[in-house]
């Protein structure tokens, strides 16, 4: 993707605040299923709408309006969102529902709120957005698909000057503790601190949005350029390392040029291999970094996969409870970040300072 694309706004909510993760305070968790930190959303959402949103909505919605404020726009061209499994809270409401009224007189408003475009729905009802508006519903891949899709905006639509793009998923009380039934979460004793050491199968999920306002034009407040994404349903070890030097290389970079890597490692020893070989294998003389330990996985993990290093790059700083070996780095210029979930869905993401 030759064109520049600059974040000039972009805003999270996850397990951890900002303060933790930049300040190296973050929380350990003792669960295998944890919630994103609670905010003021009364600040930006009517207390009678408030009542009627799940927190995907509400996540989803204000991230989208703090990123709007910091960038100064007001309404943007084109509105894209990825959520893996779209408003759980919503779906289980309405399903209970049909069950107790032994499916009569059911209220329509959850099933309305449970459908996977919701969020961006909202998004564009609160803004008054008429503009493009695309929700990706991929898995593991769904924030990338809605960027890749943000990018081919400002190649086809001569007209389109911001877009807002972002993921977002929920925890939801009886859907979610399924993933304990295929072991796709660890069992006894967590310790979160210690995820990525672990020798066992599962790993620990969470929730959270990140969006970001994107544009070919640079401002003062530009936190980086995004350089080009791209997803991959299924590779294999071997070619897995011969893939992402050829991705650099159509960026015109080497392996030795990449400042850092974020990897998405999340004490899943019977996939963590594809990063370990990495680790071992071409990125051994990068800097290394891991987040999933702090904020736990989940389908758009990713999206705060890119906030982290947006975040890095406009501030120049790489928090210690992040590194995973002991190379430093001054002052970082691109950043890529590397995920597979379940041996699947890999993708490479890559950032650039300004």
């Amino acid at each position: 993707m030759d064109r520049k694309i600059y974040i000039n706004g972009a805003a999270s909510i996850s397990a951890q605040t900002e303060e933790e993760i930049f300040s190296e305070k973050a929380k350990v968790f003792r669960e295998n299923i944890f919630p994103a930190r609670e905010v003021n959303y009364k600040e930006h959402i009517k207390p009678m709408m408030l009542r009627r949103m799940s927190k995907a909505i509400k996540m989803g919605l204000v991230t989208a309006k703090n990123v709007l404020n910091e960038a100064s726009v007001e309404i943007p061209d084109s509105i894209i969102v990825g959520t893996g499994e779209g408003c759980k809270q919503d779906t289980e409401k309405f399903l209970e529902n049909i069950l107790n009224e032994n499916e009569q007189f059911s209220t329509p408003t959850s099933f309305i709120q449970s459908t996977h475009n919701t969020v961006g729905g909202q998004i564009a009802l609160d803004l008054k957005c008429t503009g493009y508006n695309m929700t990706y519903t991929q898995n593991s891949a769904s924030f990338e698909s809605a960027l890749i899709d943000a990018k081919l905006q400002f190649t086809e639509g001569m007209d389109t000057r911001s877009v807002l793009v972002g993921g977002v998923d929920e925890l939801a009380k009886t859907s979610t503790p399924f993933y304990n039934l295929d072991e796709q979460l660890k069992s006894g004793k967590i310790n979160s601190s210690e995820l990525l050491q672990s020798q066992s199968g599962g790993t620990i999920t969470s929730e959270g949005a990140a969006f970001f306002l994107l544009s070919e034009i640079r401002t003062q407040n530009s936190y980086a350029e995004i350089s080009d994404c791209a997803i991959y349903r299924v590779i294999s070890e071997e070619k897995l390392s011969e893939e992402i030097s050829w991705f650099l290389k159509k960026n015109n970079l080497e392996v030795e040029d990449l400042d850092a890597i974020i990897l998405g490692n999340n004490g899943d020893a019977r996939f963590d291999h594809f990063y370990h070989q990495l680790q071992k294998g071409i990125f051994e003389n990068t800097l290394q970094l891991g987040y999933k330990h702090l904020v736990g996985d989940y389908n758009t993990v990713t999206a705060y996969a890119c906030w982290l290093g947006a975040e890095i790059l406009k501030r120049n700083i790489i928090p210690q409870q992040l590194k995973l070996n002991a190379i430093s780095v001054k002052k970082p210029k691109s950043i890529l970040i590397y995920n597979q979930y379940l041996g699947k869905n890999h993708s490479l993401t890559l950032l650039r300072s300004l």
